[in-house]
């Protein structure tokens, strides 16, 4: 759940976590409970030190020269160990400086860097800033110099702060000596954008000891806090942050924040699944409980998904001015899914702990007490969820596409070369030529495939679509190819693959029964030994394109004396043999998509068994991790964010606050789990396992399409009585996305089990 993919990254988040782990980082949090005061840790300077405050940094500033994705990096790690004091606030000070990009600057921002001076940013509203007297007259200053009043707060890290970045509203009348001051409550770094956006925000940059700082007991017990008054105080012009653009603070905020929450959802989701290994209720782990199992698998998949947007927002801002509409809408999803994912992780943690969670001894207050500071901080979630759907309305959502390496062009150069000559041959042979070439399913071994890796891969998907070719459509084939090339004869190869792979032959599989669908081993349809070969008797169901299908894979029992896994064979059926009989079934949309189909000893020869007798449980695992990958490229069946973004549309003004507050939920998550299929194959190039993120991109994926279907059907009013109506239809087809392929509850298990590492589901009958 990392936010670090590639090697670099994951050897700074090494080191950052080893250092925090050997200064005791967590412990220094907790000695502050009873501290009298609230210092700097120990370790600070030794951070400074090791240039963890100054990642993001220039070398000339007295940084390393790299960005906020390294910073972010290091963030979350600090998230992960609950660090206590200044670090976050110091980071987005100096990088708001940094991006303020005044020469008057470099001097704080290298000390900021040093460890020789401590920052913090305010959000809430409070303060106004007016331009000073003439010089000359009592308070003058020069051109640009600002006079600040009132106050703000509460400030994370102000106790502890040498400087003060603090936002004001602008007044173009010069100051009085009677001064305003605003009302001081309320606000976040939501509200600090719009006002930003109006053009009265101005950023500050002003010494602690030059206001007035009240300490507040904050929620957050190792991040002091306090309320900021300034009175009638000058700022020069060098102080006031002219160079950002709108939005440039809240932005940063939210990917730095987003990124400590990160860490603070993964200590929940690997804090919970430890617990839930070793605690013992009626005689077993509570992790067996599919209750317990099931709320580790679902705050695992908001913790995938909190990275893979703090990740991504890093990446923008990086690479653009925040301004920039798709940074800033990058920026905002992970303001909205990570921050509010570190707070859900916490409580389910605290629910899987139990007493002991609840606890002043056990840490989990201190992670609940930093998430929920952190949501305070940014401001309102609903408020970023409608800045997320004004944005994405306007057309600002941030596309996702990976940049190739400079080692594809060379692959490149030899595949368009290769793809071209297809191109030119006649449509009719163009079919042909690309199975026989290897093109239609490239990762397999030659001659079926090209032995291409992750980035070969890549690059011929994409030559692919711009010499305007279309690899044949292969449906179910596609799952049976790689159980063939894995287990079948050379005969069973040479036969069944040529045609599959050029579209010729369409397969259906014959694995679900009324009484075994996501239960596989519990099958059963018998396979009696005849003479050549065995005869198949049994009824299967939910049996896809069975009317169209030439051929079938099947399952069926060989040995019913053998264990459950151990006795079921992998059969190839021939459709057209005497005693097969489909039945199509009709759904509750109308269609007949799905069928039953009823075998009456139908004679399946002893060469088209694959894998061995008694062996089909691997062939047959085979295929469900291929149909599980299949089903997780292709997820929104058009219930996407597009089409919500064209429904929200269409409702023009009639869309008010909480239409948009549910729309901008629903795109910062279809954002969130393209960005996660993103990383997999990032993952993948970099040799890095992919871990959980295929799997929950799959779960998530079928829950949202259903959801984007329900918001759309929502918003056509009482045109959603009528049954043929677009979004109806699509209510009612989704309802199959969380069954097929595997139940969104099976998901969960494999995802508890294989991924947490939480035991397994006891026998039956023990």
């Amino acid at each position: 759940m990392a936010i670090a993919i590639h090697s670099e990254h994951r050897e700074l988040a090494a080191t950052t976590r080893a250092f925090l782990r050997d200064h005791g980082a967590r412990a220094a949090n907790r000695a502050l409970l009873d501290a009298a005061d609230e210092p700097l840790p120990a370790f600070w300077q030794a951070f400074a030190d090791l240039g963890l405050l100054g990642l993001h940094l220039p070398e000339s500033l007295g940084g390393q020269g790299y960005g906020l994705a390294e910073l972010a990096i290091a963030a979350e790690e600090l998230g992960r160990a609950l660090v206590p004091g200044s670090f976050l606030p110091t980071v987005l000070a100096s990088a708001i400086l940094h991006r303020a990009g005044d020469e008057a600057l470099t001097g704080l921002v290298k000390d900021m860097a040093g460890g020789a001076l401590t920052g913090a940013v305010a959000f809430a509203p409070g303060i106004v800033a007016t331009p000073a007297p003439a010089p000359g007259r009592p308070g003058g200053g020069g051109p640009g110099t600002l006079v600040i009043h009132g106050s703000c707060g509460p400030v994370a890290g102000a106790g502890e702060a040498d400087l003060l970045v603090l936002p004001a509203v602008a007044d173009d009348q010069p100051a009085s000596p009677g001064g305003h001051r605003v009302g001081a409550a309320g606000g976040g770094a939501a509200n600090s954008s719009r006002a930003e956006e109006d053009g009265r925000r101005v950023w500050v940059v002003v010494d602690a000891a030059d206001v007035e700082i009240t300490p507040l007991d904050g929620l957050d017990l190792a991040r002091p806090c306090g309320r900021v008054h300034a009175d009638h105080l000058t700022v020069p012009a060098g102080r006031v942050l002219g160079g950002l653009g709108p939005g440039t603070v809240t932005s940063l905020a939210a990917v730095l924040l987003a990124a400590e929450a990160c860490g603070i959802a993964d200590w929940a989701v690997s804090t919970a699944a430890a617990h839930a290994k070793i605690r013992h209720q009626f005689g077993r782990p509570i992790g067996q409980f599919q209750g317990v199992k099931h709320r580790c698998a679902w705050i695992l998949t908001a913790a995938e998904q909190a990275t893979a947007t703090a990740w991504d927002a890093a990446r923008a801002l990086d690479d653009t001015a925040p301004a920039d509409g798709p940074a800033d809408f990058a920026a905002a999803a992970a303001a909205l899914v990570a921050v509010d994912a570190a707070v859900t992780c916490v409580h389910e943690c605290i629910q899987v702990l139990g007493g002991i969670g609840y606890t002043w001894e056990h840490d989990a207050h201190l992670y609940y007490r930093r998430a929920l500071s952190l949501r305070a901080l940014l401001g309102a979630p609903g408020e970023w969820a409608q800045r997320v759907a004004g944005l994405a309305l306007a057309g600002a959502r941030r596309p996702v596409g990976i940049d190739l390496p400079p080692e594809a062009e060379p692959l490149r150069a030899r595949v368009r070369a290769d793809l071209a000559a297809i191109a030119a041959a006649d449509p009719a042979d163009r079919s042909g030529r690309l199975a026989e070439g290897g093109w239609v399913a490239p990762h397999l071994p030659r001659p079926w495939g090209r032995e291409a890796g992750p980035l070969e891969q890549l690059v011929i998907a994409e030559e692919m679509r711009a010499a305007g070719l279309r690899a044949p459509g292969l449906a179910i084939g596609a799952w049976v190819v790689p159980a063939l090339v894995q287990y079948g004869t050379p005969e069973q190869q040479e036969r069944f693959l040529p045609p599959t792979l050029r579209g010729e032959l369409v397969w259906c599989q014959l694995f679900s029964e009324p009484g075994a669908g996501s239960d596989l081993a519990g099958l059963s349809t018998r396979a009696e030994r005849a003479e050549g070969g065995w005869r198949l008797t049994g009824q299967k169901i939910w049996t896809s394109l069975a009317q169209q299908a030439a051929w079938a894979i099947c399952v069926a029992r060989t040995d019913p004396d053998a264990p459950r896994h151990d006795g079921i064979s992998y059969f190839l059926v021939d459709m057209a043999s005497p005693g097969a009989q489909v039945r199509p079934l009709r759904e509750m949309t109308g269609d007949a998509l799905f069928n039953e189909v009823f075998l009456d000893e139908v004679f399946v020869p002893d060469d088209l068994v694959v894998g061995g007798v008694n062996r089909g449980w691997r062939v047959a695992r085979t295929t469900l991790a291929n149909e599980r990958v299949s089903l997780s490229q292709s997820w929104t069946f058009g219930c996407g964010v597009p089409e919500l973004v064209e429904a929200v549309q269409a409702v023009g003004d009639a869309a008010g606050p909480a239409v948009l507050e549910r729309a901008g939920r629903l795109v910062a998550e279809g954002h969130a789990i393209d960005l996660l299929g993103m990383r997999v194959t990032l993952k993948q190039l970099s040799g890095t396992e992919p871990g959980a993120t295929g799997s929950v991109r799959k779960l998530l994926g079928m829950r949202y399409a259903q959801r984007v279907a329900e918001e759309c059907w929502s918003l056509t009013g009482a045109d959603g009585a009528l049954g043929g109506a677009r979004w109806s239809r699509a209510v009612l087809f989704t309802r199959a996305l969380t069954i097929g392929g595997g139940t969104t509850d099976i998901q969960l298990n494999i995802i508890g089990e294989r991924i947490l590492g939480l035991p397994r589901d006891p026998a039956p009958g023990s």
